[in-house]
């Protein structure tokens, strides 16, 4: 399975591009070996609408112009789903067992996705009730990926 970050915003030169980088390559070396491919980040430029709800709006269709056909959707959102680590790793297995090549997984810009975009996702998954800066939860995507690779490969990085 073919895993695409989607992103609104790029993630620029420095500490949290090389520690994104460092989870990356990690995840790669492991992903392999269970049929995870991390390909890409892509990113799509923040909106400059005056108001939120067109922003949400400009940056969820850019996004979704960008998905593959038929990508299992998992949207970044604070109203969704909170797993646990181990329960991540569940659904990772359970989006690469089910059939379809891509898996999306998308991350807003400051106000967030349009509602529309969000009611279209196969999975709603929150990082916590915290708002974090884009460039943070991407670094916590790509070590949950991490850590989710690893539970699934029974190797020993998740210790609970």
């Amino acid at each position: 399975m073919r895993l695409t970050i989607y992103a609104v915003g790029r993630l620029k030169s420095g500490p949290e591009r090389d520690l994104w980088a460092r989870y990356a390559d990690r995840f790669s070396k492991i992903g392999t070996t269970l049929g995870l491919d991390l390909r890409a980040t892509v990113e799509v430029p923040e909106s400059r609408a005056a108001n939120p709800t067109t922003r949400r709006r400009e940056e969820s269709a850019a996004l979704e112009r960008q998905l593959p056909q038929n990508a299992v959707l998992v949207v970044l959102d604070e109203r969704g789903k909170t797993p646990d680590s181990k329960r991540f790793a569940d659904m990772l297995d359970g989006w690469r067992g089910c059939g379809r090549q891509n898996l999306a997984l998308v991350i807003g810009g400051a106000d967030g996705h349009d509602p529309d975009f969000v009611r279209k996702a196969d999975a709603v998954v929150s990082l916590g009730k915290m708002t974090w800066p884009h460039q943070l939860v991407r670094l916590l995507l790509a070590e949950q990926l991490y850590r989710a690779a690893t539970i699934l490969a029974g190797h020993p990085y998740h210790r609970r």
